[in-house]
């Protein structure tokens, strides 16, 4: 499945990449909520969250690793978000697994 994402995995179109290693791709979001707003994804395309094999559950370990560091690096380790949206109801535009690690100012709380 083709979505803009799959399409900056695969560099066919530019994104300012902050991480990236043989699984997972993190960049930052082009249209940020807070001062610190990065997307997570792996490299293989999953839907969303509930598409993911059990073979393939190690990736989470994966993703929030990386969330961990980048939070680190972008000095918002004490206070940040990490999500997703699984599903149309859910808020989720692009049908390729990714979390948005948010962080930078307060956040509010989620409905």
């Amino acid at each position: 499945m083709t979505n803009i994402f799959a399409e900056i995995v695969n560099k066919r179109l530019p994104a300012e990449i902050v991480f990236e290693n043989d699984h997972l791709l993190a960049i930052k979001d082009k249209y940020p909520q807070a001062p610190v707003h990065l997307l997570i994804m792996p490299k293989k395309s999953y839907p969303n969250l509930q598409s993911v094999p059990k073979e393939d559950l190690w990736i989470m370990g994966e993703i929030v690793a990386c969330a961990q560091a980048l939070a680190e690096e972008f000095n918002v380790a004490g206070d940040y978000r990490l999500l997703t949206n699984n599903g149309h109801d859910a808020g989720q535009t692009i049908f390729h697994l990714h979390f948005h690690l948010i962080g930078g100012k307060r956040l509010g709380p989620m409905a």
